[in-house]
């Protein structure tokens, strides 16, 4: 096995990606559907207050994933094709982007349709801007866009470090996992 196979991520490093990994899939399988008035309906409080709960906690661990890239060494890259180099840096940029923009998005939408975000424990945090109910439900609507978006660029991302491991057997994903799997 070359000192390249041996390169892991910080155990910081795995912790923060896998974690916010989970919750960006639990918000979106308990993300609300329908028309405004289906998704702020009484009766569907706790899946909204836990699914606007999720995503403020995707926006804070994407903010300290930033700011721990900045202080951590990463392990040397595994050289492959430059096409592929290529591709994962704009993958890798992309859910980035909407690691911040899927949370933003849901922010502002709420709050220019009038709405407060409702996290779980019934805290509400009030409109922080003047409201416009179009603009508002055009940036739900992007809300919902990029919410499935990151979702398919996640998967894309997910099929890439099995096509690396069983195919490239270049150590790609044993670098992200657990010191237990191997």
């Amino acid at each position: 096995m070359s000192d390249r196979l041996k390169a892991r991520y910080s155990p910081s490093a795995r912790i923060l990606h896998w974690v916010t990994a989970m919750l960006v899939l639990i918000a979106f399988i308990v993300g609300p559907e329908g028309s405004e008035q289906q998704i702020y309906d009484t009766s569907h409080d706790f899946g909204l207050q836990l699914h606007e709960t999720l995503g403020l906690a995707v926006l804070g661990l994407t903010v300290v994933r930033v700011l721990w890239r900045v202080i951590d060494s990463q392990p040397e890259p595994v050289e492959v094709e430059r096409w592929m180099g290529i591709a994962s840096k704009v993958v890798q940029g992309l859910l980035y982007i909407l690691l911040f923009a899927v949370p933003l998005s849901a922010i502002a939408g709420a709050w220019f349709e009038g709405h407060p975000l409702t996290l779980l424990a019934s805290i509400k945090i009030m409109p922080a801007i003047a409201t416009s109910r179009s603009v508002g439900k055009t940036i739900a609507e992007i809300h919902t866009w990029l919410g499935d978006a990151i979702l398919w660029l996640a998967g894309f991302h997910a099929l890439a470090a099995l096509f690396h491991h069983y195919i490239l057997k270049d150590g790609i994903l044993v670098s992200m996992l657990p010191r237990w799997r191997r």
